[in-house]
């Protein structure tokens, strides 16, 4: 056999012992160190306007009926007892350049701390200053953007519902047809914010709201010179690419049904496929380097799919390798 290991065998049992046995930390910091390893590698023109761009967007995933997992992960609240699967949210940034998950979260559905806004929140100290976070119409909240300002990091995202049909061009200073800078005052402090910490956040904040593409958005690139409307338009058009990512690690990877029965299997097969997603955008972000490409510009599916077609050759090659060296 290939590297000289005896043949698989078929009893499962002992497979299912290995990963019980295996720390739930270590395909977690290994996704990670793996996102990390491409991310920071990106070259330039890889980047926007040479800055690191984010996308985040969150994902539902379903896994088998059972108590433990009903306990920590409970069925969707609109289904009756026993008539629905447990789900999780599952909140990640991804590198628009690279394709590379930099980290995720994973939380209930429902009830206090499970939104996606509260999931990104902590992972906000994940970026770093400088960086550009893309996201739809569920993130730009008055609070965000100031913890993003506060950080050097800037923001683009889809206007939410309630400002977006509250939003007046006429008012504020003009940038251009549809698109001027605005001052928001401080809301009242939300039940998740402490008085101490509500207190350090700015009584007003300056963002830009911009009408293009049949949408509204809203960021926090001010300088139309620098950053034209034409420019934010096509970098949030990018932000698709987020759901193509997810769509990819649920149904190309098969993360969309989850197998394990118990919460901690079921968190450390998220970050095993997490981690093989990550392994894949490596081994992308080598070929579109060899190959003076984007990774974008690259099918996941398609990657998939030749490395699957070259491991018999590869297990071959490293069978003949070991039996006679000289040769090969």
């Amino acid at each position: 056999m290939a590297h000289g290991l005896p043949r698989c065998k078929s009893d499962t049992g002992g497979y299912c012992k290995a990963r019980q046995r295996l720390p739930t930390e270590m395909p977690r910091t290994l996704a990670r160190e793996t996102g990390a390893l491409v991310s920071d590698a990106i070259p330039q023109h890889w980047q926007w306007q040479n800055r690191r761009v984010w996308l985040v967007d969150g994902t539902i995933v379903s896994m088998p009926d059972t108590r433990a997992n009903q306990i920590r992960w409970p069925q969707p609240a609109t289904q009756a007892p026993g008539l629905g699967f447990p789900h999780c949210r599952l909140v990640g940034l991804i590198g628009l350049g690279s394709g590379a998950l930099c980290d995720a979260l994973i939380a209930p559905c429902e009830g206090k701390g499970s939104d996606e806004q509260t999931l990104l929140r902590q992972l906000l100290p994940r970026l770093k200053a400088g960086d550009i976070l893309v996201g739809d119409a569920f993130f730009p909240t008055y609070f965000l953007l100031c913890a993003l300002v506060a950080a050097g990091i800037d923001g683009v995202f889809e206007q939410y519902g309630a400002r977006r049909r509250s939003t007046n061009f006429s008012v504020g200073q003009r940038r251009g047809p549809r698109d001027h800078l605005i001052v928001l005052p401080k809301p009242k402090r939300p039940e998740w914010l402490s008085p101490a910490d509500y207190a350090r956040v700015p009584a007003t904040l300056t963002v830009r709201e911009l009408a293009a593409g049949g949408k509204i958005l809203v960021a926090t690139l001010l300088c139309p010179s620098r950053y034209p409307k034409s420019a934010i338009n096509a970098l949030y058009r990018q932000r698709w690419s987020v759901e193509l990512d997810l769509r990819n690690i649920k149904t190309t990877l098969g993360m969309d049904q989850l197998s394990c029965k118990t919460p901690a299997m079921v968190e450390k097969e998220i970050w095993i496929y997490l981690l093989a997603y990550n392994l894949i955008r490596l081994l992308m972000a080598q070929s579109a380097l060899l190959a003076d490409q984007i990774p974008r510009q690259l099918s996941f599916k398609h990657t998939v799919q030749l490395w699957t077609l070259w491991q018999p050759y590869r297990d071959a090659l490293a069978t003949a390798l070991i039996i006679n060296p000289a040769k090969t």
